[in-house]
């Protein structure tokens, strides 16, 4: 049963912070003296999931992780809110180590919410579930709220010179997100470099600037117990690790190059099944979940939010990181940068497609307090999370995001045509529909002149695309008949346990690397299916299948314009594919497997003939997806 005591949580100042005479190296250093160590609390924090408080009645907008570091005095709050949440001792319930570990490992009970019978060794989080969206929300509300608190808090440490500005910094604070999905400013990765580039960071706190370890690089833990990571390499590592090296050693480093890499050569695949997400997925059930309902008519259903999400777990975590393995990814600090982007395409769905949302399913995986088979629906409970001493927050409760007291710039205050007018900016950029230009400088195509969606471009991404500065553009009768062009992807559906862990299903046009640790960054890679799986208690489950889509459209644009075919349409690109469309199944440990070992994999090339948008207030309509023939069955 759920234990919901009237209980919060006040935890003495130098109780949960690692104070003493020599602080831990990499922790800021406040200048603390014995008697300020008796008068100091530290921020009050709550099991109550309230969310952030609106300031003058305004709900504050979480940012992009890149407009945050511009904002000097809120940026250095946050790195040293970080610092001092991942400082804090592991035993504090609003540490790092136990608000991450709600998610998965180590499965502890969180806020006296106990588990149901046999489920134990479980996390809280949702998967494969209907829940997969709302979980999440009031997850990162809690995250948000430790770290307002302690923001709070630090900023009230400033000389009094300093406080008042300070203070004013920390009111507004939110967390903020990383869009994996964007094309980057001119010369950067996907990857922001403070989450990968330096183990440490300078920051300007109360007492100086101070060289302190870089809280998004990574995650020490302090201490570390090899108990909660039960295989081999985790259990040598006391540090959070991203594509480590030398592979399967205790002594591998993170290197977050070769992350960046891969990131930057996955973000066509990344935007173009974002952007096929918003224009061809309103129902909620299939946005919300990778489960892979059988149906005589879903060949346009394959993908979801979950899916999508899947890969930047199984690309940003590489070869055995943490990231890439659903019980340990809560405690890289790029999921929670992650997640806050994952929830961000969730309020711009919800902008558009609000008459839908969840409806009764029955739960696939086990959670700390759900067992498969029980029934799921938005009055479910989403534990651990109270919305007030006695009850849980549920997806219905949760439905309008503002209620934590955030929301984001491309839904605050917009209209629906608003909206849409921005996911064409951000990500329609290696879509077809980019091609077209304003009127006043346009090409004819059929007898409609092209559509006012001037988009940027090309782009200086690494990625197998025909958008990219290395690549010509397809002339558009190869591409549009009339006003409509044919998309291209691979649908996949495939046990999730199949392989026992994580793995990730790559596909390649014509050449493919010899050596397996390259594929992620190959020139050749069209994308990625990227499933995210559990290890150990839930491994030996094969039964059910979840799906994705790989799509293919830009790529094959990229050999229009090259000359290798002649058009994207169907007599030409059937037979091209079915000679260079080549499959590769890699393992989270770095070694491959033929996809005949795969259980219950399956891939078929499908199309569907779709409407490019009149302007860029309307979404590309697709028609009927038609499936052409199976690369694996």
């Amino acid at each position: 049963m759920l234990f919901a005591h009237e209980v919060y949580f006040i935890i003495g100042f130098f109780s949960s912070l690692a104070f003493s005479d020599f602080l831990p190296s990499g922790q800021y250093d406040y200048g603390f003296n014995a008697d300020l160590r008796l008068r100091k609390r530290e921020p009050t924090q709550s099991r109550i999931v309230t969310g952030s408080p609106r300031i003058d009645g305004q709900t504050q907008l979480r940012p992009d992780i890149r407009d945050l570091q511009k904002d000097e005095d809120k940026w250095n709050l946050y790195i040293l809110a970080l610092n001092w949440m991942q400082f804090t001792d592991q035993d504090s319930p609003y540490s790092w180590y136990q608000i991450t570990g709600i998610h998965g490992a180590p499965a502890l009970t969180w806020g006296d919410v106990g588990p149901t019978p046999g489920n134990e060794h479980s996390g809280y989080c949702t998967h494969v579930s209907i829940l997969f969206p709302t979980w999440h929300r009031p997850y990162l509300a809690l995250y948000e709220q430790v770290l307002y608190n302690i923001v709070q808090y630090i900023a009230s440490l400033y000389p009094q010179d300093l406080r008042d500005r300070f203070e004013k910094a920390a009111a507004t604070f939110r967390i903020p997100y990383w869009d994996w999905a964007a094309v980057p400013p001119d010369g950067v990765s996907v990857l922001p470099l403070i989450a990968g580039g330096s183990s440490t960071v300078n920051v300007s706190g109360p007492n100086g600037v101070q060289s302190i370890s870089n809280p998004l690089f990574s995650y020490v833990f302090r201490p570390f117990n090899s108990s909660i990571f039960p295989d081999f390499p985790y259990n040598t590592w006391s540090e959070t690790k991203r594509a480590p090296r030398p592979v399967n050693s205790p002594n591998a480093t993170s290197n977050n190059s070769f992350v960046a890499h891969a990131l930057d050569v996955h973000l066509p695949s990344f935007q173009q099944r974002l952007y096929n997400l918003f224009s061809n997925y309103p129902n909620y059930t299939t946005f919300s979940n990778e489960a892979w309902i059988p149906s005589g008519d879903n060949n346009g259903t394959y993908d979801s939010i979950e899916s999508l999400h899947d890969v930047i777990h199984t690309v940003g975590g590489g070869v055995y990181g943490h990231l890439a393995i659903i019980a340990y990814s809560g405690f890289d600090p790029l999921f929670w940068l992650h997640h806050t982007n994952v929830d961000r395409i969730f309020t711009m769905w919800q902008a558009l497609y609000n008459d839908t949302y969840v409806v009764p399913q029955s739960a696939v995986y086990s959670s700390h307090t759900t067992s498969p088979g029980e029934s799921e629906d938005s009055q479910t409970a989403l534990t651990p999370f109270f919305s007030n001493e006695t009850h849980f927050w549920t997806s219905e409760t949760v439905r309008d995001h503002e209620v934590f007291g955030y929301t984001y710039a491309e839904v605050a205050n917009k209209s629906r045509a608003e909206v849409v007018a921005t996911i064409n900016r951000l990500y329609g950029n290696f879509s077809p529909v980019s091609m077209l230009t304003t009127p006043s400088s346009s090409q004819q195509h059929g007898k409609r002149q092209e559509t006012l969606l001037a988009l940027p471009g090309p782009y200086g991404v690494n990625g197998l695309s025909w958008n990219g500065r290395t690549s010509a553009r397809p002339p558009v009768d190869a591409v549009f008949t009339g006003d409509k062009y044919r998309e291209w992807i691979a649908n996949i559906r495939v046990s999730k346990h199949a392989m026992r862990g994580s793995f990730s299903i790559h596909l390649f046009l014509e050449e493919v690397p010899s050596d397996p640790l390259l594929w992620p960054v190959a020139s050749s890679l069209v994308g990625t299916l990227g499933i995210f799986a559990h290890r150990g208690v839930h491994g030996g489950k094969f039964d059910r299948k979840v799906a994705g889509t790989v799509p293919i459209t830009s790529a094959l644009m990229h050999m229009v314009a090259s000359g290798k075919v002649r058009s994207l349409h169907a007599e030409d690109i059937e037979p091209y594919l079915k000679s260079n469309l080549k499959l590769r199944v890699s393992l989270v440990n770095g070694t491959t497997v033929g996809a005949h070992e795969v259980d219950g994999l399956h891939i078929e090339i499908a199309s569907s003939m779709v409407r490019a948008p009149e302007s860029e207030h309307m979404l590309s309509e697709w028609g009927k997806v038609e499936r052409h023939f199976d690369l694996f069955a």
